[in-house]
């Protein structure tokens, strides 16, 4: 049985991709914190499928120990803020993958699986997207057969997107749209993007670039007005001048879990879809399956008032 090693396991994505994996390869997860997130991540796999190591991404003696015992490597590492020099976009979504990336080289790792992000190369003004494209620059250039999966906006009952949207769309009486709620985004669920991992390992696709969508497109403004109809509630939707939203987000990353940054904020003037002459996922054979609306609306409950026994408006037609 292959052996598979995963980095950020622990977050959104992995809880998915261990429970997709599980089934077929022996899985090992390095997590800064063992204890905190065995219990969350054991019942995912059969026992004896997965060990949970405690270390840190950059003790390279430990990388090197747990790479040279696997015959696939998957990066699913990734911050939407930086928390301090150590935790920066540069060190995380650069200096890691190249690290990981040259030992995978001086190992012979049968697959390496890195994963990016989608629509960062037109965002030259954002240090999130810069550092993610290179990332990419250097898992290339570290072990050439690497296959880069970047996926639009990752959703899940396990997200901070939809799951903080909805938190503010509980609070405020109105919503601000930044850029007229014109950007536009292709989401994916947490599951469709395991089960393109899963068909790039099991396929042996090797040395690709794949950009991971969901099965539509949607604009900024159609997901928050999808989301105030699946929490059955209605807001003022408010177009914002981009001086006052960058003031705004100036109050808002101040918070301990920042609500919005301004770097999240010059993302946001940048589609997230596929991009022209790209492959896909559903070039490989592995369409994504879940539309948004449909599953946010299985955990939207949580927000809506009368929690889970209330009525949608359109469950009363």
């Amino acid at each position: 049985m292959k052996k598979v090693l995963i980095f950020g396991g622990s977050g959104q994505l992995g809880l998915y991709l261990i429970r997709r994996l599980s089934k077929n390869y022996s899985l090992t997860v390095l997590t800064r914190n063992a204890h905190q997130k065995a219990y969350r991540l054991r019942p995912l796999a059969n026992a004896g499928y997965l060990s949970i190591i405690q270390g840190s991404i950059f003790d390279e003696k430990k990388l090197r120990h747990l790479i040279s015992q696997s015959d696939i490597v998957i990066n699913l590492v990734g911050i939407l803020t930086e928390i301090n020099k150590a935790n920066s976009f540069k060190n995380i979504h650069t200096n890691f993958p190249y690290l990981i990336s040259k030992i995978c080289n001086d190992y012979n790792v049968k697959q390496f699986i890195h994963i990016s992000a989608l629509g960062i190369e037109k965002a030259i003004d954002s240090k999130y997207a810069e550092s993610k494209i290179n990332g990419e620059k250097a898992v290339r250039e570290n072990f050439p057969k690497t296959t880069i999966i970047k996926p639009s906006i990752v959703f899940s009952v396990d997200d901070s997107l939809t799951t903080r949207f909805m938190t503010l769309l509980n609070l405020l009486p109105f919503f601000p749209l930044y850029y007229g709620g014109k950007t536009k985004f292709a989401p994916i669920h947490a599951s469709d993007v395991a089960e393109i991992i899963f068909q790039v390992i099991s396929n042996e696709i090797f040395s690709k670039k794949i950009e991971a969508i969901g099965p539509q497109v949607l604009t900024f403004k159609e997901i928050i007005q999808i989301l105030l109809k699946c929490m059955n509630k209605k807001r003022i939707l408010i177009p914002v001048p981009l001086l006052i939203a960058k003031i705004s987000a100036l109050f808002l990353q101040l918070f301990p879990k920042p609500l919005l940054t301004l770097d999240q904020l010059r993302l946001l003037k940048y589609s997230n879809i596929k991009s022209e002459g790209s492959k896909t996922n559903f070039d490989i054979g592995c369409p994504s399956k879940i539309f948004f609306e449909e599953m946010v609306k299985s955990y939207s409950f949580s927000w809506r008032t009368g929690g889970q026994f209330s009525v949608v408006e359109d469950d009363k037609k």
